[in-house]
């Protein structure tokens, strides 16, 4: 698929993220639905008005993080989505648990979503819940099921806050796999929100694939313009967030100071 088609255009993508705040049956739920899509529609308007290519909308309040989400995640996770969708006119994509597949394009199906990120594609990993095991084959079938073909799949490579358990594994191994089995971008990160992702994996990730490819953590003022003078775009959330922390709104002065490291 081609991600021009989505965005725009095939450089200088900046997605913003919007971290939902923690969504029924999880630790940290404090008890209305409403505020959960109050800030996250307010986000969405912030993001889009600074300038955002794209929206991706997650449950990443939801610590403990599990494989797939619970049924009241996901209702709630589908409606936060929906009033996104409703409030801005640039694409959205769905980022559902750790890797839940089938919740992403389901959500993404029902609310009009263009594209999804699988956190664990193509990698075996682990990480505090256990084991994960690669979907990429589930996930291809999964959404020729739903008859979403349309939207597309931004996956990321030995991904952050996880371990791969075959080290030998390279990242250039890791980003061929992910174009291979049917990616239509790849994303690289650091090893956990908000650490920068190194130059060495963005060259490295870059050379051997002809898919776009999107850095992913500690994307700040500092380092945006030399990353996406290899890559292709970017994801940015905590770094958009006052002192860094997750459950804050989006600050506008943030991302202007984003976008002016960016274009000047």
């Amino acid at each position: 698929m081609d991600i021009k088609k989505i965005f725009g255009r095939d450089e200088k993508i900046v997605i913003g993220m919007v971290h939902c705040l923690p969504l029924p049956g999880t630790m940290g739920y404090r008890g209305s639905v409403e505020d959960i899509i109050v800030q996250a529609v307010n986000d969405a308007k912030t993001l889009e008005a600074a300038g955002c290519t794209g929206i991706i909308v997650e449950n990443m309040g939801d610590s403990p993080f599990g494989i797939s989400m619970d049924e009241p995640q996901a209702a709630v996770l589908s409606i936060v989505a929906d009033h996104v969708k409703r409030t801005v006119s640039i694409p959205i994509g769905i980022d559902a648990a750790m890797n839940d597949y089938r919740n992403n394009f389901a959500i993404a199906k029902a609310v009009g979503a263009t594209f999804v990120r699988i956190p664990v594609f193509v990698d075996t990993v682990e990480f505090y819940g256990g084991v994960i095991k690669p979907v990429a084959r589930e996930a291809i079938a999964y959404r020729s099921a739903l008859a979403c073909e349309d939207v597309a799949i931004l996956a990321d490579i030995q991904v952050k806050h996880t371990h791969m358990l075959l080290s030998e594994v390279s990242i250039e191994d890791s980003a061929k796999n992910a174009q291979d089995c049917g990616a239509d971008a790849v994303i690289v990160t650091g090893r956990y929100i908000g650490t920068e992702t190194p130059m060495d994996i963005i060259r490295r990730a870059k050379k051997v694939i002809k898919l776009p490819l999107i850095v992913a953590s500690g994307v700040k003022p500092e380092n945006i313009k030399e990353q996406l003078n290899i890559a292709n775009g970017a994801i940015i959330g905590s770094s958009l967030k006052i002192d860094g922390v997750l459950s804050n709104p989006i600050s506008a002065e943030l991302c202007q100071e984003i976008f002016d490291a960016l274009n000047n």
